[in-house]
């Protein structure tokens, strides 16, 4: 017995051998690609020349980027994750402690290196008030941004008025060290 194929029976491929026919096409489509790809070359170092590549119709690496892209790209490679946190929850104030006490406290500054949020309230009794809640708020505030970037909460009172010296100030007098010179 042999392996070779009788008349009338096929060799096992399923395909014939391309004729001429088809040989021409195979390269026709071949030099036309190669063609296509010189000429896009061409025109790309002719634009070059005349002031850089131009954007067209699809999307480029080029193209302008959305502002709250640009933004968040902006905020990553800086490393400004938490701070940009921290001010999106002094937005948020009230929603994060209660209408009553957004009232009468307003955060004021976050210290990154320390990790502790400084607020400020309008009365001794409202600042007493938060500085029995901050451990809570703390608890609320690390959930909201992530373990660990508020640490402590600062409470502050209100602030006193500016010192005057006298009754009779004159405008922008620094005091008897003026008088003496």
């Amino acid at each position: 017995m042999s392996n070779e194929p009788g008349p009338g029976k096929s060799s096992g491929k399923d395909t014939p051998e391309p004729s001429g026919v088809d040989l021409a096409r195979v390269a026709l489509r071949a030099a036309k690609e190669a063609a296509r790809a010189r000429g896009d070359a061409a025109q790309q170092k002719k634009q070059a020349r005349r002031g850089g590549l131009r954007s067209g119709a699809g999307a480029d690496g080029r193209d302008p980027m959305a502002f709250g892209a640009a933004i968040n790209r902006l905020i990553t490679e800086r490393g400004w994750e938490t701070p940009a946190a921290v001010g999106g929850v002094m937005g948020r104030w009230p929603q994060i402690v209660g209408e009553d006490v957004a009232k009468h406290c307003e955060p004021e500054k976050y210290d990154e290196d320390e990790r502790v949020l400084v607020v400020r309230c309008d009365s001794t009794a409202w600042a007493t008030n938060l500085r029995l809640l901050a451990p809570t708020l703390v608890a609320r505030l690390n959930e909201d941004l992530g373990h660990g970037a508020v640490r402590m909460i600062k409470v502050h009172g209100p602030a006193g008025p500016a010192r005057r010296y006298g009754p009779l100030r004159a405008p922008g007098s620094t005091g008897p060290g003026d008088t003496y010179g």
